[in-house]
């Protein structure tokens, strides 16, 4: 891959609007497209606001008729703002597009760069992102159903109704379910969530990851369609302050490491097996 370049194009008190941002990446995305422009990253922070993929069900969005802009890239609702590092690689691949493979890059880089924090993430099965992991359910502050309360602190649940109820709501029943205390639960949480789009074998948008956003911005929506985990920050999990500043860096490192020595390849195509006719037919 040719090499990346980095657009820093806003934060703090330049965060960039949402829209703003989105113009921006239809731009390269057409000049990349035309080979006017090498592989690009945008990286930015946004004032808050709330945006849905095109999988996002109705349920998921704000109880309170907050907007929400409703987008072109693939997953479910999420929340940008300040205290997030949002980046949209725009990079031409290979096709037919692996878009799996693209996926699993960017979550490689941040998870280097959370390494680099001193904080270990994973991947979660049938899951994207960047994942915080939880502890069993038999060591957590209570094992649902029964009190274990030799097990210390954090947020006790008598009996976990999502274990039963696939429609269950966690806004509509107290902050004990709030996305946000998923750390004091032990419960797996995300702390970097990518959802991307490929138009003419480019993408388009990326990954947001948290560095020290107010993460109580995602209790008012169903992050991502997860309602039986949570979400997390550099800044919770280390117990310490950590800024955008910091991470800028080392996040441009990890991504131009990942991605420029990434040995790209289409998408391989399975063909089906010609049928045979039984003999004599």
């Amino acid at each position: 891959m040719s090499e990346l370049r980095f657009v820093r194009m806003g934060f703090g008190a330049d965060a960039v609007e949402y829209q703003e941002a989105w113009d921006e990446q239809r731009r390269v995305h057409a000049a990349r497209f035309a080979d006017e422009v090498p592989d690009t990253v945008l990286l930015l922070e946004h004032p808050p606001v709330y945006t849905a993929g095109r999988r996002t069900a109705d349920n998921e969005r704000p109880l309170d008729g907050t907007p929400v802009i409703d987008v072109d890239r693939g997953g479910k609702i999420t929340w940008h703002g300040p205290g997030q590092l949002v980046g949209y690689p725009i990079q031409k691949l290979p096709r037919p597009v692996d878009v799996v493979a693209h996926v699993r890059r960017l979550e490689e880089a941040l998870i280097r760069v959370c390494a680099e924090f001193g904080l270990e993430t994973s991947r979660v099965e049938g899951r994207s992102g960047v994942w915080v992991l939880g502890d069993p359910v038999e060591q957590r502050p209570q094992a649902w159903g029964s009190p274990r309360p030799e097990a210390g602190g954090g947020l006790s649940l008598d009996l976990d109704p999502r274990l039963t109820d696939e429609e269950f709501d966690p806004r509509l029943n107290g902050p004990e379910y709030a996305p946000s205390n998923a750390g004091q639960r032990r419960e797996d949480r995300k702390i970097a969530a990518i959802g991307i789009r490929v138009a003419k074998g480019v993408t388009m948008h990326g990954f947001a990851l948290n560095v020290n956003p107010d993460n109580k911005w995602f209790d008012r929506i169903i992050p991502c369609g997860i309602r039986d985990a949570g979400v997390a920050s550099l800044a919770a999990e280390l117990g310490r302050n950590v800024t955008i500043e910091e991470v800028l860096p080392v996040a441009e490192r990890h991504l131009r490491d990942v991605l420029e020595n990434a040995e790209l390849k289409p998408r391989v195509i399975e063909k089906a097996p010609a049928s045979v006719s039984p003999s004599g037919v």
